[in-house]
């Protein structure tokens, strides 16, 4: 797989907030992220959700939010499963951030449904059935296609933690590559990049030189920086934004996953930034699942979609092991991360095959001999 991969040495933004986080709080972090959504962000002005409420929420599996085991043997972490709104005031948005999903994850799990009104009485797929992503199970991975974060506890063998994020937007896309955490900052001020503030000056709307901690601050109340300079994983005063593609390349979580994230990742933790658009594994019964997602563009130099998808499963499969090809076109030309099996007990039945062409009898005779069956048959009947 062909991917982008940046890296950058420490530059004057880095060492700002390096020099600031040494000194008393609030701290100054300088990012390239400014956090303002895209004009497609949905706008919420009120998220009626309780914190605690969702940090203490348990996953299905009786873990608390976001974690999962990883099985003995497989891939495969979670399950999907279906809700009914009881609340008219919710809107899907709502049901997501409850149930540890982002924005484009609930939209396409629930094509039909209403973002805004989705209705009481209305029945809400939550995909929370993940695929570890392929590479090593180490530190945090961040799947950028998938718009997903994924943290393996050193202290903790056998979790993995899932949340999901935002990242860049086309033109302020998130980089490729490898890198680690470095400083944890706790209510960091904000200091809108030259190019915001250029932009805000050609409309009219001068930005301010800094923006103190408060509701008003677009990275929210916790940041951990990595060692690509300028670049953070921090909350947001937009959660509902999280699930997009919206922000300056910036990871942007829900407020209570990064403080939950920010209390337990030690600084110089691996940081894995890839871009998995296809992903598959095995569950634990012997089932090959795949999962698809709309691929970012600006990725997709001297990459082919289809070949990749059917690279990865050859690094899955014997040779002995015969899967639906025109399932992975179609997982691949339909991105929408849904589960398809493609071999296994799970995996449907193969369609019975069409005789070949030189076996199949001709329609045009085959109504002759049936004509001359049934002549046959009256005029047996005549002579009786």
């Amino acid at each position: 797989m062909n991917i982008r991969h940046t890296f950058l040495r420490w530059g004057p933004t880095s060492l700002a907030v390096l020099l600031t986080a040494s000194l008393s709080a609030p701290v100054m972090a300088q990012s390239a992220d400014g956090e303002q959504a895209s004009q497609n962000t949905p706008e919420l002005s009120d998220i009626a959700i309780e914190s605690a409420e969702l940090v203490s929420q348990k996953s299905p599996n009786d873990l608390p939010r976001g974690e999962f085991r990883i099985p003995d043997e497989g891939d495969i972490i979670g399950e999907r499963y279906t809700i009914t709104i009881d609340n008219p005031k919710d809107t899907l948005i709502d049901v997501a951030r409850r149930h540890n999903i982002g924005y484009e994850e609930i939209r396409m799990a629930n094509p039909d449904v209403s973002i805004w009104v989705p209705g009481e009485g209305t029945e809400v797929v939550i995909p929370s059935r993940y695929i570890l992503p392929p590479v090593e199970r180490e530190g945090i991975v961040i799947n950028l296609s998938e718009l997903r974060l994924y943290y393996y506890p050193a202290d903790k063998p056998g979790i993995v933690e899932t949340y999901p994020v935002s990242v860049g937007r086309e033109e302020f896309a998130t980089p490729v590559g490898k890198t680690k955490t470095t400083i944890k900052v706790k209510d960091p001020a904000w200091s809108p990049p030259a190019s915001m503030r250029r932009e805000a000056a050609a409309r009219g709307e001068p930005a301010p030189s800094i923006v103190p901690p408060g509701p008003d601050n677009p990275l929210g109340e916790h940041a951990i920086l990595l060692g690509l300079p300028s670049y953070l994983i921090h909350g947001t005063n937009r959660p509902d934004g999280v699930g997009m593609r919206v922000s300056r390349g910036c990871i942007r979580m829900y407020p209570e996953d990064i403080e939950s994230l920010y209390e337990r990742v030690p600084s110089g933790t691996p940081v894995n930034l890839i871009d998995a658009p296809f992903k598959a594994g095995w569950a634990s019964d012997g089932t090959l699942f795949v999962q698809s997602y709309p691929q970012l563009e600006e990725n997709m130099d001297d990459f082919e979609p289809l070949l990749e998808a059917l690279k990865r499963i050859s690094e899955l499969t014997e040779d002995n092991i015969q899967v639906d090809y025109a399932q992975v076109r179609s997982a691949v030309e339909s991105p929408n991360g849904r589960f398809v099996a493609l071999y296994g007990p799970q995996a449907p039945a193969p369609e019975p095959e069409e005789p070949a062409e030189e076996n199949k009898p001709d329609p045009l005779e085959q109504g002759i001999f049936k004509q001359i069956e049934l002549s046959d048959s009256g005029r047996a009947d005549d002579e009786v």
